[in-house]
């Protein structure tokens, strides 16, 4: 059953409900399927520089947010980003939770762009929770609802929390099956109630995946296959999306972005491009190239400072904002990780500045979490955190995280 919570509504910050941070005001930008225009990527850093501390930070789930905006720009903040095409809904910005494949193929880009606009016509579904999220195709993150495609017969198969219940649909009704989906977690938190806020995620839920499931079998129609117990979905290493990537039939220009951060020259750069995908790695792929194109456009991004070799030290690291930005971090969490991180495979590793863990990634990786007198280093996601690891000194970071990705 849900955690304790105050509210039915979370946090998370949008274009419209800003969070107050120590920096000033933060506006997150919801990008379905991490789909940007190289002109939506310069009104976004126009406006950053404008209104913002001039960054953009790539967040873990695709998207894109503004930091250090004042209070007396949120407005003016709100009608740029409209005119820009990147606030369609006023209702429903927070609620536009949808991830897909970086090289997603062209169906399944196109059901990311109705699932959002059936999203943001449906009433009902202004009221889910911004942490609700939405997945068409494998991706590294933890959905509440998600739909493969099935190669065998065309048909997607549902899952509820990751669990799959033996729900197939058809790619015509997919969007509807998901419209569905997120009103059956609505009515299940409902009928879980027992006073006090609701479930914002469908695994807080009291046996979720299955109830949420029934609930949409019904409506649908639908009776459920036996299926076996549902695999891990297979995603790409983020290390496979720098340099010149394929998949799909296509090719593009994938580079990461040191510690999510983009800013001047690399994001100039990056506007020149028609179509941008940002991944929820921390990186960005210019999408829809010919081979030739590919390799011209890694060279670019490499001139400005873009990470687009393996064996970078950034490959597969990631951090929180920490200190000054968040007055809950114990550290200066980036300028830490920059000092301490070196080249090494194995593991992502995520810098932390508290026990919040803001930005965690999904699956099994190491956290190195700021303490106050140093940092813990632990390996999270599968059930083999080591919880009373003792604090490490910054000085001393750098051969223990290695020897963790490692292990």
């Amino acid at each position: 059953m849900t955690p304790l919570r105050r509210s039915d509504t979370d946090a998370c910050p949008g274009a419209l409900r800003l969070h107050a941070a120590a920096d000033g005001l933060l506006a997150r930008v919801r990008l379905p399927g991490g789909l940007l225009t190289g002109a939506g990527l310069r009104s976004l850093r126009e406006l950053a520089e404008s209104f913002g501390d001039g960054r953009l930070e790539l967040t873990s789930r695709a998207n894109l947010q503004l930091r250090a905006v004042r209070a007396e720009h949120a407005a003016a903040l709100a009608a740029g980003l409209r005119a820009a095409g990147l606030l369609p809904s006023e209702t429903h910005d927070p609620v536009r939770n949808i991830a897909a494949p970086p090289l997603a193929d062209d169906e399944v880009r196109r059901l990311v762009g109705a699932l959002d606009t059936a999203i943001c016509a449906d009433p009902g579904l202004a009221e889910l929770p911004g942490k609700f999220l939405f997945a068409i195709g494998p991706v590294p993150l933890a959905a509440d609802v998600a739909a493969l495609p099935q190669d065998r017969d065309g048909s997607f198969a549902l899952r509820f929390g990751g669990q799959d219940t033996g729900l197939r649909v058809g790619a015509t009704a997919v969007i509807g099956a998901l419209l569905a989906s997120a009103h059956a977690f609505l009515a299940e938190r409902e009928a879980q109630r027992t006073g006090g806020a609701a479930a914002w995620r469908l695994r807080e839920l009291t046996d979720g995946p299955a109830r949420v499931s029934a609930r949409v079998a019904r409506a649908l129609g639908v009776t459920p296959a036996a299926v076996p117990a549902a695999t891990p979905v297979e995603v790409v290493d983020p290390a496979d999306l720098i340099g010149v990537v394929t998949g799909n039939g296509q090719f593009a220009a994938g580079a990461l972005v040191p510690l999510g951060r983009l800013e001047g020259v690399p994001a100039r750069v990056l506007e020149d491009a028609e179509r941008l995908v940002v991944t929820p790695w921390r990186g960005v792929l210019v999408a829809g190239l010919t081979a030739a194109a590919a390799a011209t456009w890694t060279d670019r991004m490499a001139a400005v400072g873009l990470v687009v070799a393996a064996g970078s030290r950034w490959t597969g690291v990631s951090a929180c904002a920490g200190r000054p930005g968040c007055a809950k971090s114990l550290a200066d969490v980036r300028a830490d990780a920059d000092a301490a991180t070196r080249s090494s495979d194995g593991l992502p590793v995520h810098w932390v500045g508290c026990e919040r863990a803001c930005g965690s990634p999904a699956g099994t990786h190491i956290r190195v979490e700021a303490t106050g007198s140093g940092y813990t280093v632990t390996r999270r996601g599968d059930g083999a955190a080591t919880e009373n690891a003792q604090p490490v000194p910054v000085p001393a970071l750098g051969d223990v995280v290695v020897g963790a990705r490692r292990t």
